[in-house]
């Protein structure tokens, strides 16, 4: 919060005053107040960047990070108020007393004939202002703030080396201060920052989860996207953490105090919509395998051979399937014990796309040489290459202009839902002419997108409806719609 500031006597200045003040630092020599800022670092937010500047002695050595900096920065209240909706209102609202002090501080320069712009630091308004690492845990807010006051005045950022971090920073401050218009021009014209990549491929042998360390870089890309009106590379973040997947969305997860940074808690709703799509995306693609699993555990004939061993085929596939499965770690052995929960791998950071690729390595397996195409590569991979198909549609990420406009309607979880499938939701379900349909070969096909966030959030799914006999008329053209 900010505290009340004001000006120092100039009729009778305090020698003591005066030294105990901050070196002033001109942001604009002609300015004409003087914000007197207080920046408070926490014990771990100086424990972490200790633990850096250990792991990082061959390199640059870091300054040390102090537990209070105070700063003081000449600017423009003019740039200020044009610039910043937050300095706008508490520098000339009457009701706030920083506005108060400004007046009466103008008004003792204007009896001695001094214009604010040409007098002295110490005889212009101080307003005081405290900030804490709450929100960024970045224990050198002081060049981001510099550089945010210059960037507000159109001059040249001082900082050589932009991060991440520092960009992060920069977006919070830019949003607490209400200014975040200026920030987002300047971060495309003047910093020409360039993003770092979170979504580098896993070599071979690799585990193909991401790192807690790239999770947190994604995790402040998608907020300095919402937070600076980066449309195309929110939406590029979003869908990364839905194909990827957070440790904080782990049922195993714990709190260990080191994830309250703002990003990890999505503002605005975003966290629990990006979890809630990934949730039915992953739901989507787990209730393939558990629909085939169930047919070959029913009494209905898979095997359309008409042979004598087609029922020995049926028992057979299924051991495969059970045994393919288990495998790859797409499904878990869980008895009546509770022990057996124990056996449940965390699927939190489990990548979409290896879920999918792992799925296409069922082989064909047949009980002979006389049964062939009866296993469940055959029946599978036409579906497989439907969803892949949807999953590039636009409605997966999450669209900044659309959620910042009209967030009811492009939402997937429904108000007061708790991670339950919305009432509107219909069954689907899957037929040879949506199978054969070209366009969902390509990306951005006409019509996928609604199509798409219709069959993730359906009630249930039927992946062979034609094969069972449920539908009974001929199929027509595609129907992009929920039957």
């Amino acid at each position: 919060m900010d505290d009340p500031g004001c000006a120092p006597d100039s009729d009778s200045p305090d020698p003591n005053v005066l030294a105990k003040l901050p070196k002033v630092i001109d942001i604009v020599e002609d300015g004409d107040l003087i914000l007197d800022v207080t920046l408070e670092n926490s014990k771990d937010t100086i424990r972490s960047v200790r633990a850096i500047q250990h792991r990082l002695a061959s390199r640059e050595p870091l300054p040390a990070p102090k537990k209070r900096v105070r700063l003081a920065f000449r600017v423009s209240l003019d740039v200020l108020k044009r610039q910043s909706q937050y300095f706008d209102k508490l520098l000339t609202d009457s009701r706030f007393q920083e506005a108060r002090d400004i007046s009466n501080a103008f008004a003792a320069l204007s009896l001695k004939h001094v214009k604010p712009e040409a007098a002295e630091a110490q005889d212009l308004p101080w307003i005081k202002i405290q900030d804490d690492d709450q929100a960024t845990h970045f224990a050198y807010r002081d060049g981001a703030l510099s550089d945010l006051f210059r960037i507000l005045h159109g001059k040249e950022v001082v900082t050589k080396q932009v991060t991440m971090p520092f960009v992060t920073t920069l977006a919070v401050l830019a949003d607490r201060f209400d200014c975040s218009a200026a920030v987002s021009k300047s971060l495309l014209a003047d910093l020409k920052f360039k993003w770092p990549v979170t979504n580098r491929k896993p070599v071979r042998d690799e585990i193909a989860i991401m790192s807690r360390n790239n999770e947190d870089i994604l995790r402040q890309k998608i907020l300095v996207a919402w937070l600076l009106n980066q449309p195309n590379r929110f939406q590029l973040a979003t869908k990364e953490i839905i194909m990827n997947g957070s440790c904080r969305w782990s049922p195993f997860a714990e709190d260990d105090g080191t994830s309250d940074a703002t990003w990890w808690y999505l503002q605005d709703g975003i966290e629990e919509e990006l979890q809630f799509r990934r949730q039915c995306i992953l739901n989507t693609i787990a209730s393939v395998q558990r629909h085939f699993l169930k047919l070959y555990t029913s009494r209905t004939r898979q095997c359309k051979l008409g042979y004598d061993s087609s029922a020995a085929c049926d028992s057979y596939q299924l051991g495969e399937i059970f045994k393919f499965l288990t495998n790859k770690n797409l499904m878990f052995l869980v008895d009546f014990s509770p022990a057996s929960l124990d056996l449940i791998a965390d699927t939190s950071l489990l990548q979409i796309d290896t879920i999918l690729a792992t799925l296409r390595q069922c082989p064909s397996y047949q009980i002979d040489k006389n049964h062939t195409n009866c296993g469940l590569r055959t029946r599978m991979l036409p579906i497989l290459d439907f969803i892949q198909g949807l999953l590039s549609a636009n409605s997966i990420p999450i669209s900044r202009i659309a959620w910042k406009n009209n967030r009811q309607s492009v939402a997937w979880q429904p108000p007061d839902a708790g991670g339950k499938t919305p009432a509107e939701a219909k069954p689907f379900s899957f037929t040879r002419s949506l199978a054969g349909d070209q366009r969902l070969r390509f990306e951005h096909a006409m019509g996928a997108d609604k199509f798409a966030k219709d069959v993730f959030m359906a009630s249930s799914w039927d992946w062979t409806a034609e094969d069972q006999g449920q539908d009974r008329l001929p199929s027509t053209t595609p129907r992009w719609s929920m039957k």
